[in-house]
This record gives C-alpha cells, sequence and structure tokens, in this order.
C-alpha cells in the first residue's frame, strides 16, 4: 500500500489516543512505516470479534446461573483466556482446571486453590466463590 493511500478511519483506536504501526511503500517505492488511526474494513472485523467474545461471556454467565459450570468458565471467558492460557496462570494441568469447571467440583476447591484461580483473575477468593451469574 502507498503511504498516501494509508487509511485514517475512526475506529477504537482514537478513541483511546493510539495508532497502529503499518509498512506502506514512499514515492520511491521503498519499504516504510506510517501511523495509521484506523481502518474501517479492521474495526468491523475486530467489531465482530468483540461481538462473539461477549455473547461467550453472556452464555458462561448464563450457564453459571443455571448451574451447568462454576463460576471459574465465566471469569476465563471474561478475561479472554482459554483452558490453556488459565492452566498456565495457576500452574495446573489442563484437564485439572477443566475439572475445576464443574460446579460439583468447584465447591470442595480448598481455599489455596481458589486464592490461585482468584489471582489469575484479578478477584478476591469471596468474589469467584460468590459468583451466581446473576
Amino acid at each position: 500500500m502507498k503511504k498516501q493511500d494509508l487509511p485514517q478511519d475512526e475506529s477504537n483506536l482514537k478513541s483511546a489516543n493510539m495508532t497502529e504501526v503499518l509498512y506502506v511503500t514512499d514515492e520511491n517505492n521503498n519499504y516504510t512505516t506510517a501511523n495509521s488511526i484506523g481502518w474501517d474494513v479492521k474495526k468491523a472485523a475486530l467489531d465482530e470479534s468483540l461481538a462473539l467474545i461477549n455473547e461467550r461471556i453472556e452464555e458462561a454467565k448464563q450457564n453459571v446461573a443455571n448451574n451447568i459450570v462454576s463460576p471459574i468458565i465465566y471469569f476465563m471467558e471474561l478475561n479472554k483466556m482459554d483452558l490453556q492460557v488459565l492452566a498456565a496462570y495457576v500452574g495446573m494441568w489442563q484437564w485439572r482446571v477443566k475439572r475445576h469447571g464443574k460446579p460439583k467440583i468447584f465447591k470442595t476447591l480448598s481455599e489455596s486453590v481458589l486464592k490461585k484461580y482468584a489471582d489469575a483473575f484479578g478477584i478476591s477468593v469471596d468474589e469467584l466463590k460468590n459468583f451466581n451469574g446473576k
């Protein structure tokens, strides 16, 4: 893309007072970098991704309220994590974290295990234990 053709469309970057660095070609066809405040196509893709993430968060919240999954699943979605990432944060095997996603198992977790999850989510143990999806 030519430097003069670089999109400067309104996006979330502008509202956050940020820019994105992109590679472009200058008037001599040499590669260089330039800042962009956004691009409509990229904004649409990001908006769609965020909408899907918000749907997953709402579904997890509803599943906690219906006692299908434990609060760990909701906070994992809220923090945009997956099992692999969360397992790394809490220092456990993925299968163990997945098991803790079951309400019956969650209720039996020790304070020290709950503390690991709460720390990973940036919340208190009480918030984690008492979240009911409502």
